[in-house]
């Protein structure tokens, strides 16, 4: 059976082997197993919604990755994944939610098939997708082999975008500016917010052009008043209030790739205050984009938007932002560097990072993100095209 759509290269996939493979050999690792969804999509071009069973990729030194999962996936994995169908393994159904065996059984007989049952298996331990359970089983079943913490050793490797990964996050980019406009557009004193979140989904899911959209990795976030004091609240049935400043945090996605982009409306006349703090926002954000420059680290980000806090005396925590692209629910983040002040990675151009200086107020918050490029010199690219500001609809 054919793979209808592959969606990068082939060499484009040997490129990314290289580099897992060069990182394994640097950890003195014999395999990885990695359960990540980003990871197996990136190494293969698995994409399917099985992630909440086990399943996950064996990286070895040499040929051909190896999927496994549930026996009805790896059909999903025959149609979207680039390797052949010898190296796709599936286990029986009698495995999923068993109180009496569990897949992490079958997976070492594949493991022992592949001579790696006294191998170094570097294992994802830090990890939504790799339980407690499933080590301890695995450890068991395998009691020759070692299994070191091998988490974000694949994540890392995929900090740097190749030209055809940054021309998807491109499509994501304004696919995000699109559904951005449609939130401000829709946003109206009365209007209910799941009727808006349904305008947002309409808007992603139809894309731009030729240019499908995709589930995102995290649901709109669209919190109203008290509520956008807290970062990660999603929406309700609730009418939208005179009175108030929403925040809107929502990426598009193309073929699993993402670009986020948030804004922030106030519907009536803004306080004096908020116009203040969006001023201080908006200043900070250009000193953080200057910074965002080849050769720069992460934290010269960070430090050049706090500068500009501590000048208007705005306090701020937390870190804002961190590399984007790839990704599977619940986070659209690579789980690796960090914009903030303790983490000191280098920039190098094909970076893309969620800049993400929200202000979370006492009574109040407000976003205006970006995500942005860096670039071979100068400042980093900003990809989305939605006009920076605090959106007043009187």
């Amino acid at each position: 059976m054919s793979v209808p759509d592959i969606p990068f290269s082939p060499a484009e996939y040997a490129r990314r082997l290289a580099r897992a493979r060069a990182a394994m050999e640097e950890a003195g690792l014999d395999a990885v197993f990695v359960t990540d969804p980003s990871n197996q999509a990136w190494l293969t071009g698995y994409d399917g919604w099985s992630f909440y069973v086990h399943q996950g990729v064996i990286l070895t030194g040499a040929g051909e990755p190896h999927w496994w999962g549930r026996n009805m996936d790896a059909i999903g994995a025959g149609r979207t994944c680039w390797i052949g169908r010898n190296s796709i393994h599936g286990y029986h159904d009698d495995y999923v939610q068993s109180t009496v065996r569990h897949p992490m059984q079958d997976l070492a007989r594949v493991l022992r098939d592949l001579g790696l049952d006294r191998a170094r298996i570097g294992v994802e331990m830090d990890n939504y997708y790799y339980s407690a359970k499933a080590h301890a089983v695995l450890q068991a079943e395998l009691p020759n082999a070692s299994f070191p913490d091998a988490t974000g050793l694949v994540n890392w490797q995929r900090l740097l975008k190749s030209d055809e990964e940054i021309a998807f996050i491109r499509k994501a980019a304004k696919i995000s500016s699109k559904i951005v406009r449609t939130a401000i557009d829709r946003a109206a004193p009365g209007v209910r917010k799941n009727d808006l979140v349904a305008d947002i989904f309409h808007a992603a899911i139809t894309g731009v052009g030729d240019d499908w959209g995709d589930y995102a990795a995290i649901v709109p976030l669209t919190p109203s008043g008290v509520d956008a004091t807290a970062a990660h609240l999603t929406w309700n049935g609730a009418p939208m209030k005179s009175g108030e400043a929403t925040f809107f945090e929502l990426s598009g996605c193309y073929r699993r790739y993402h670009a986020p982009l948030c804004r922030t409306v106030y519907l009536g006349k803004p306080p004096a205050r908020v116009r203040e703090v969006e001023k201080a926002q908006l200043e900070g954000i250009e000193a953080g984009l200057d910074a965002a420059r080849a050769g720069n680290r992460t934290c010269d980000i960070s430090n050049a938007f706090m500068a500009v806090m501590e000048k208007y005396r705005i306090p701020r925590q937390g870190r804002m932002g961190y590399p984007v692209g790839i990704s599977y629910p619940p986070d659209w983040g690579e789980r690796t560097a960090s914009i903030r002040a303790e983490d000191t990675t280098v920039l190098q151009p094909g970076m893309t990072f969620h800049f993400m200086p929200a202000l979370w107020m006492d009574d109040w918050g407000i976003e205006n993100t970006e995500t942005i490029l860096i670039r071979d010199s100068g400042a980093a690219e900003v990809l989305g095209d939605v006009e920076r500001k605090l959106f007043v609809k009187d």
